[in-house]
């Protein structure tokens, strides 16, 4: 095992105490760690000071408010599209192809980040700052399959229609569109087979950034059709994957 540090130590308790919201006995914490109970005392002992932890209940320690203050307000304080930018970059050198984040406003999506490839001579007709339907774009599907993907299907098209054919591709009956949010769900990204734009496919993956269960955008990668069908983009989704992952993290369904 690794020589351990004190600061190594006080992090790592930091970590496992973020893993019990209703808090852990010194025992639990040692067990967890690793560590000598005495070792692991100290080091709640410097959170307790740094007012980062708290024992609200005798034999249990627990994060303090004041550390869930501080994570909200770092939250609140980050750019988001700027957070996902390196990684747009990264993809669009990578795929040779356009990248978007994304966040989900009502029942469209609102475009926040686009990176296109160096020296690419067709531009797509997104922008940042532009709209679309959630329901019929790679970006909104990925979004609402997490929190509309166990609706029933007339629930569905009343929460993000009306369902309006916007090319012959766009899955307007609510009873596809169900079932294609529901495997979604299930694969961990969205397709978009010219369903938005004639010409343009697309591949989706929302984003945990500040949640583990609520995304908060969804990242995208868009190629033009005739030179990227959807069965070549979708080939590479787990590339797709490990790029985020190396930007981001875990972040991904």
């Amino acid at each position: 095992m690794t020589a351990r540090t004190g600061a190594d130590r006080v992090l790592l308790i930091l970590r496992e105490l973020a893993a019990h919201p209703d808090g852990a006995t010194l025992q639990e914490l040692a067990g967890a760690v690793e560590s000598p109970k005495s070792s692991v005392h100290r080091a709640l002992g410097a959170l307790r000071r740094a007012e980062l932890a708290t024992q609200p209940e005798h034999g249990r320690y627990a994060l303090s408010a004041e550390f869930i203050r501080l994570a909200y307000a770092h939250q609140e304080a980050r750019s988001e599209p700027r957070v996902v930018t390196p990684c747009l970059e990264a993809l669009a050198e990578t795929l040779g192809e356009a990248a978007h984040y994304a966040e989900l406003e009502g029942r469209e999506v609102i475009y926040r980040a686009k990176v296109s490839p160096v020296g690419q001579s067709v531009r797509m007709s997104s922008t940042i700052g532009g709209r679309n339907p959630a329901y019929c774009t790679g970006v909104g599907k990925a979004l609402i399959a997490h929190g509309a993907a166990g609706d029933d299907p007339a629930r569905l098209a009343a929460r993000f229609g009306p369902l309006a054919p916007r090319t012959p591709h766009t899955l307007v009956d609510p009873g596809a569109l169900h079932a294609d949010l529901r495997r979604t769900r299930a694969r961990g990204y969205a397709l978009d087979d010219q369903e938005s734009e004639i010409g343009i496919t697309c591949i989706a993956f929302p984003l945990f950034l500040a949640s583990p269960t609520v995304p908060s955008g969804a990242i995208s990668v868009a190629a033009l059709a005739h030179r990227t069908p959807l069965p070549a983009l979708e080939a590479r989704a787990e590339e797709i994957r490990s790029v985020i992952r190396e930007q981001l993290g875990a972040v991904t369904g």
